[in-house]
């Protein structure tokens, strides 16, 4: 099935999208930025500067026979040293070949699940995240036009599950709770949605949960039917890169 109307329509309301941006520091206020909550509490208030790793993620966005817009996501493998047996979204570290966020995104997608990037119409980049091991993720989205032309081919050594989902169910109060957390003196939701599919449960939550309900809230362009109550704090300031941690 090739781009439907919806798709193409999808397609130029992103490429105008602009990441809400810091005026003094060129990157995304705290007010609008993710945290990834299950580390809230586990590691240290971040110093003033410092250079955080750069990775990425793909959200990969394609219409289903009904004409219902999916993301496709995958359940990590349980032998990873971190976050396994989570569901998360394609993408991983920023590696010295790639020339920006787009080619991360693509590059490690392919690598996870197979996913040929030119099949992927790449149309917007998000506000950065920052997960518990600091780095400084953006989330990338992707337009799949032809869900027929790929067959997900799961790297085993890093994917145990390639499966999809409705975005517009993180913006929905359905099969989801949350807890509050506090982190650096903020008070912040984590949120937790409940999924099924090919007989198996699925949890979607802390990073990838806050990443997708900004993705559903952008392409969607509504807030979610729930409170998000994100951290208040911003990702400092990137050094150059002859720059440093002491």
């Amino acid at each position: 099935m090739g781009s439907t109307r919806r798709l193409l329509n999808l397609i130029e309301q992103l490429r105008i999208y602009k990441p809400q941006q810091d005026e003094d520091d060129g990157i995304a206020d705290g007010e609008d930025v993710g945290v990834d909550e299950s580390a809230a509490g586990r590691f240290e208030p971040l110093p003033a500067r410092f250079r955080p790793k750069k990775a990425a993620v793909l959200i990969c966005l394609f219409e289903n026979e009904l004409g219902q817009l999916r993301v496709i996501l995958t359940k990590r493998s349980s032998t990873l040293s971190t976050h396994a047996g989570e569901v998360a979204l394609p993408g991983g570290k920023a590696e010295e070949g790639d020339e920006d966020d787009k080619a991360t995104a693509l590059r490690e997608a392919k690598e996870e699940i197979g996913l040929d990037p030119s099949l992927v119409c790449v149309v917007a980049v998000l506000e950065p995240f920052l997960s518990k091991h600091l780095l400084r993720v953006v989330p990338v989205i992707g337009i799949l036009s032809d869900r027929k032309a790929f067959t997900p081919v799961a790297n085993s050594s890093e994917v145990e599950t390639v499966f999809d989902a409705p975005l517009d169910m993180f913006l929905k109060n359905e099969n989801r709770r949350s807890e509050e957390r506090e982190w650096m003196g903020n008070m912040f939701l984590v949120h937790f949605f409940d999924f099924e599919a090919q007989n198996k449960k699925f949890l979607i939550w802390g990073l990838t949960a806050s990443i997708l309900i900004r993705a559903a809230s952008v392409v969607y362009k509504r807030p979610p039917s729930f409170p998000e109550q994100k951290p208040k704090f911003k990702i400092p300031r990137l050094l150059p890169e002859n720059c440093q941690m002491p």
